[in-house]
């Protein structure tokens, strides 16, 4: 697994910055060909599990995630959320930190990914693939609404 790091800046405010990137629907809906279920009832918190599918008819398959880490933000700290990739064909670990700052909230996504059956040798190319996906997704969930 390659992890890979990636940072925005936004003036929405922490609590919202945090609603935004922990609304796991709005993850497929920045993604081609991906729609994310939550697969718990309740809200969200540590044993929450959805999943993104994503392809076609046969060729479609499951990003299984699990929160094992939910801190919202609070006044002085910034909120956390880790997630494990438990899926047949995605593995690894995901966590996104939102801080608070003077104008606005600062956002850090990390990633371990792996995807079964892809040869480690093409590691940086699943990172840089993936910081490139993730960092659209986090831009279109920060960025204005319409």
């Amino acid at each position: 697994m390659r992890p890979f790091r990636i940072e925005r800046s936004t003036a929405l405010p922490v609590e919202e910055a945090w609603r935004r990137l922990t609304d796991w629907p709005a993850h497929g809906a920045r993604v081609p060909l991906t729609r994310t279920r939550v697969l718990t009832t309740g809200p969200t918190g540590v044993r929450t599990r959805f999943a993104a599918r994503t392809g076609v008819g046969p060729l479609a398959f499951d990003d299984v995630m699990e929160v094992v880490r939910w801190e919202p933000p609070a006044p002085g700290r910034a909120g956390v959320c880790l997630l494990e990739k438990r899926g047949r064909v995605v593995l690894g670990r995901a966590g996104i930190e939102v801080y608070g700052t003077p104008e606005g909230a600062r956002v850090v996504w990390t990633e371990e990914l792996a995807v079964r059956g892809v040869p480690r040798v093409l590691d940086p190319v699943l990172a840089l693939a993936g910081r490139l996906m993730f960092g659209r997704v986090m831009d279109g969930l920060l960025g204005p609404r319409r």
